[in-house]
């Protein structure tokens, strides 16, 4: 996932170095990345936060503290690390609550800057009880709802209650496929939160509807994985094995964010100030 915001200063936005030039124009992209290699071409394009998970191919989920570890060596930008113990629901079981927990305590003693979560009851409300206790561990860092937000019965409704519990920010694509396709809900959740949350568009972003996305919504963020696909470097190869099930990423193709995609977002950005 990758979000851009206006900037207004705060130490959360600002990494303690000379900042980005999407930060300069006026915009702060969050990239979503799950390898080093990605999280270096985002802060290289010009993403002023990361969004750090692992199986992106599954919608993100909790990235090992190596690789947390490691990134934090390689990168000066904020790094939002993503607490999701699995795919799919977003209904935990207590043994899957736990393992959050011990995920966002290892995260903060390892650098995390922000924290990204998520988690709804069977009938598709925000669960509060849950939120409460992941956000008491979370505390001080800055907390973004992710886009489970997008499978909640009531998104009016349920944006309230985030606003109640103190999320700083929610990621969305508008409740439908993509950013765009959801482009009028995420208009109205944006002047809904008046400023009381960062609505965050995300989901399907691309230098091609970037600017619709963003004059349409009104958002001062956004967030995208401004990936491309680059060959494996393999060159013995067995085509009769694969390490995942059949919808997999093909086994010789690596997703990288790509540096020239992150640059031409921010520039879309800026041009729309």
């Amino acid at each position: 996932m990758t979000i851009a915001r206006r900037v207004t200063g705060s130490a959360e936005q600002r990494p303690p170095r000379a900042a980005s030039a999407g930060m300069d124009d006026g915009f702060l992209m969050e990239v979503c990345v799950d390898s080093v290699e990605s999280a270096v071409n985002a802060e290289r394009g010009g993403a002023g936060r990361i969004e750090l998970c692992a199986g992106l191919v599954e919608g993100g989920t909790t990235p090992s503290m190596g690789l947390l570890q490691v990134v934090k060596q390689c990168v000066r930008v904020p790094v939002f690390v993503m607490i999701r113990p699995r795919g799919g629901d977003f209904l935990y079981s207590d043994r899957e609550v736990e393992v959050m927990k011990a995920d966002i305590r290892l995260a903060k003693l390892h650098g995390a800057d922000g924290l990204v979560f998520g988690a709804l009851t069977e009938d598709g409300r925000i669960d509060t009880e849950l939120c409460t206790a992941l956000l008491a561990v979370c505390r001080p860092l800055p907390v973004t709802f992710h886009r489970a937000f997008d499978m909640v019965h009531d998104p009016l409704v349920a944006l309230e209650t985030l606003i109640s519990l103190g999320f700083e920010r929610v990621l969305t694509s508008g409740c439908d496929s993509s950013a765009l396709e959801g482009l009028s809900l995420i208009k109205r959740l944006a002047e809904q939160a008046k400023g009381r949350i960062v609505v965050v568009p995300g989901g399907g972003i691309t230098e091609r509807n970037l600017q619709r996305i963003l004059e349409g919504s009104t958002a001062s963020e956004f967030h995208c994985s401004a990936r491309s696909a680059r060959d494996s470097g393999m060159k013995f190869r067995n085509p009769n094995v694969a390490m995942g099930a059949s919808f997999s990423a093909p086994e010789y193709s690596i997703k990288v964010a790509d540096v020239a995609k992150v640059r031409t977002l921010n520039a879309i950005a800026k041009n729309i100030l």
